[in-house]
C-alpha cells in the first residue's frame, strides 16, 4: 500500500482480484488507490485498469458475487449445522459428567468419582440455595474437570471448585436430560476509538432455538432445573433480588415502608438486637412517617400469624384450592395439547398438499410452499405455548407430606436446629412481604402482611421502649422527689420513697447516689445546705483573699470550726469576729500559705 500511494508500483498480480471482494473495505481501498495512481490489476481472468469504468463495473461485479458465494457458502453450512442440531446429532464439547459413547450417544460418565461430584453440586445446591453455599460446600475437596484441546485432551484434571464452575454448572441445561442448541449469541460492538469487539452473551430460555428434553440421561429433572434457575435469579441482588441471608431478623428482604414505599435495610447494633431501618434516610428523601423498628417487634408478631395460618383447618382449605389450581392447570396445559395436535395435523395436510403438487407448476407449488411454511410457524407456536403452559407450574408438594408438616410446625420454627436462614425460607413460602403501615403515634406501630394467595392482614404493635427510656425514673418516683426535693434532705427523701415501695427505672431501691443523680438529671433543688452566719471554704477564702487550701488546712488543724452538712458540704460559721481572730491567725502564722489581693483588672488580663 505504502510503495502504491508512492507510485512505485505499475500492476498488482493476484490469482482472483475479485475474492477480495468478500471484504469490501479492503477490495474498494485497493481499488481507490489503484484508479488513482493509474495501476493495474491483474490476475487469471484478465488486467482491469480501474480508470476504465468498464473495467471498474466488471471487478465490482465480480467481487460482488464473491461476496454473495461466501454468503451462500456460510449459510448452507450454518443450516446443516443447524438440521444436526434439530435433530440432537451436533456433536458439541461435553460438559463434565457426560462423554460420548462408542456409538457417538451422550451418556453419563462412567467414572463414579465425577458421577459423585456432580450429583453432590445439586444437593449441596438444595441444601445452601446458593453457588456460594455450594463452594463451601466443596472446601478441601476436588472437582474434576474435562480438558478439551492442548496436551490433555480428553483428560480428567481435578482442581478447587469456584463460583464460575459451580455457576455454569447449576445454569447448564444439558444436566436435565435437555439437549439445547443456539444458548449463546455473538454480538459486536464498536468502541469509541473505532476497535470492532465481539462477545458472547447468554440468551433468555424463552429465545433459545431448539430445545429437545429427553435427549440423554439426566442428573436432574426438567422440573429440578427450573426450580435452580428461579432460585439463582433470586439470588441476583444486582438485579433487586434479596435472597435469606444469616441474619436473626426474620423479614429481611421482604419488608417495606409504607410511607415512601422503598424497601427497608436491616441493621445489627453492637449488641447482636436487629433493627429495620428505612433506606430513605440514606437519600435525605424520608417522609415525616418514615420509621424504623427493631426486629423482634416485626418478627414475633409475623412469626406468630405464620403459625396461626398454617392450622389442619387451614392446611385442609390449603389442600383443597391447591387441587383446584392443579385441576385448573392440567384443563390448560390439555388445552395447550389439542392446540398443538391441531397445528401438527394442519402442518401435514399442508406438506402433502404441497407434494401432491406437480413441481412445474410454479404458480401453484410456490402458494402451496407458503401454506406450508405459515402451518409451520403456527405449529412452532402452538408448541411454545404448551412448553411454557407446562412450566408454569411446578407440581405440587404431596399431601401427606403437607399434612406431616403442618402438624409439627410449631415444634420445628422452635427447634435448635432451625437455623435463622430456614426460618426465612419458611416464612416466604407463604408471605410475599411485610409491610411498615405509617403511624404518628411512635409508640405504637402497624404493619400488613401480604400473602401468596393475595390474602391481606394488618397487625397493630406495640413498639418496644429502647434500654434508654425503659430505664427511666418512674413517673411517681419524679413526681415524690420533685414535691419534697426543695425542702427535704436526700436521706429523708430515701427513707420517703422506701415507705412508699417505689424503686428506680432498673427496679432497685433508691439510695442516696439514685437521689442524687435525679436531682442532676432534673435539676431539682435541695434544701439549703447552710444555716444563718455560716459559708462554704470559696466564700471564706474569698473573704480573707487567702488560697482555699489555707481554710482547709485551718479546718483539718481544728483551729477554724466548722461542721459536715447536707451533701458533706462545710459550714463554717462566720461573723466579723471570727474573721478577725482568724486573719490574726494568719498574719502571724508564717507557715500558712497566704496569697495577696489580686485587683480584678489584673485577674481579667
Amino acid at each position: 500500500m505504502a510503495r502504491l500511494c508512492l507510485g512505485e508500483v505499475g500492476a498488482i498480480f493476484g490469482l482472483e482480484i475479485s475474492r477480495l471482494g468478500r471484504s469490501n473495505a479492503d477490495l474498494a481501498r485497493l481499488a481507490e488507490l489503484a484508479r488513482l495512481t493509474d495501476t493495474l490489476l491483474i490476475d487469471a481472468d484478465g488486467v482491469y485498469d480501474l480508470s476504465d469504468f468498464n473495467d471498474q463495473l466488471l471487478l465490482g461485479l465480480k467481487s460482488t458475487m464473491a461476496s454473495a458465494e461466501l454468503h451462500i457458502m456460510a449459510g448452507r453450512l450454518q443450516a446443516a449445522k443447524r438440521a444436526a442440531a434439530q435433530r440432537g446429532e451436533l456433536r458439541t464439547p461435553l460438559p463434565v459428567g457426560y462423554v460420548y459413547d462408542d456409538e457417538g450417544a451422550q451418556v453419563i460418565d462412567p467414572d463414579e468419582e465425577v458421577q459423585a461430584a456432580i450429583r453432590d453440586v445439586f444437593a449441596a445446591f438444595a441444601q445452601a440455595g446458593s453457588a456460594f453455599g455450594v463452594v463451601t460446600a466443596f472446601a478441601g475437596r476436588r472437582f474434576p474437570l474435562r480438558a478439551y484441546g492442548g496436551a490433555w485432551a480428553g483428560q480428567l484434571r481435578f482442581g478447587p471448585l469456584t463460583h464460575a464452575r459451580a455457576s455454569s454448572v447449576l445454569k447448564n441445561p444439558a444436566y436435565a436430560g435437555v439437549y439445547v442448541y443456539g444458548r449463546y449469541a455473538t454480538r459486536t460492538s464498536v468502541a469509541p476509538d473505532g476497535t470492532v469487539r465481539s462477545h458472547q452473551v447468554q440468551l433468555p430460555r424463552d429465545q433459545w432455538p431448539i430445545v429437545i428434553q429427553d435427549h440423554h440421561p439426566g442428573y436432574i429433572t426438567w422440573a429440578d432445573y427450573l426450580a435452580i434457575e428461579a432460585k439463582l435469579a433470586a439470588n441476583q441482588t444486582n438485579a433487586g433480588a434479596r435472597p435469606p441471608r444469616e441474619g436473626l431478623a426474620l423479614c429481611q428482604g421482604i419488608i417495606y415502608c409504607g410511607s415512601c414505599g422503598r424497601p427497608m435495610g436491616t441493621r445489627y447494633h453492637q449488641s447482636g438486637r436487629g433493627a429495620y431501618e428505612c433506606t430513605s434516610r440514606l437519600l435525605a428523601e424520608q417522609t415525616p412517617t418514615c420509621r424504623s423498628v427493631l426486629a423482634a417487634t416485626v418478627d414475633g408478631a409475623v412469626a406468630a400469624a405464620l403459625l396461626d395460618a398454617v392450622t389442619p383447618a387451614q392446611i385442609a382449605l390449603a389442600l383443597q384450592a391447591a387441587g383446584e389450581v392443579a385441576d385448573r392447570h392440567d384443563r390448560s396445559i390439555r388445552a395447550a395439547e389439542l392446540a398443538a395436535e391441531r397445528a401438527r395435523y394442519d402442518a401435514d395436510r399442508a406438506e402433502r398438499a404441497f407434494h401432491a403438487a406437480e413441481p412445474d407448476n410454479r404458480l401453484v407449488a410456490r402458494s402451496l410452499e407458503n401454506r406450508w411454511e405459515a402451518k409451520l410457524a403456527a405449529l412452532a407456536e402452538a408448541e411454545a405455548a404448551l412448553t411454557a403452559a407446562r412450566d408454569t407450574l411446578p407440581p405440587p408438594p404431596d399431601q401427606d407430606t403437607l399434612r406431616t408438616l403442618a402438624g409439627d410446625l410449631p415444634g420445628l420454627w422452635h427447634a435448635e436446629t432451625t437455623s435463622d436462614r430456614d426460618r426465612k425460607r419458611l416464612l416466604r413460602t407463604l408471605i410475599s412481604d411485610v409491610t411498615l403501615l405509617p403511624e404518628t403515634d411512635r409508640a405504637k406501630g402497624r404493619i400488613g402482611i401480604r400473602w401468596h394467595t393475595g390474602a391481606t392482614d394488618e397487625i397493630a404493635l406495640t413498639r418496644a421502649l429502647n434500654r434508654g427510656t425503659a430505664r427511666r425514673t418512674p413517673a411517681d418516683a419524679l413526681a415524690l422527689i420533685r414535691e419534697h426535693g426543695a425542702t427535704t434532705s436526700n436521706d429523708d427523701l430515701v427513707a420517703l420513697l422506701a415507705a412508699r415501695g417505689l424503686t428506680t427505672g432498673d427496679g432497685h431501691p433508691f439510695d442516696i447516689k439514685a437521689v442524687r443523680w435525679v436531682r442532676h438529671a432534673y435539676k431539682i433543688p435541695g434544701p439549703r445546705a447552710y444555716e444563718d452566719g455560716e459559708c462554704n471554704v470559696n466564700e471564706v477564702a474569698a473573704d480573707l483573699r487567702c488560697n482555699p487550701g489555707t481554710v482547709y488546712y485551718v479546718i483539718n488543724r481544728g483551729y477554724l470550726p466548722a461542721r459536715r452538712g447536707d451533701g458533706n458540704r462545710l459550714c463554717i460559721p462566720w461573723n466579723p469576729q471570727i474573721k478577725a481572730e482568724f486573719q490574726h491567725r494568719i498574719n502571724t502564722g508564717s507557715h500558712l500559705d497566704v496569697r495577696p489581693a489580686v485587683p480584678a483588672a489584673a485577674q481579667q488580663a
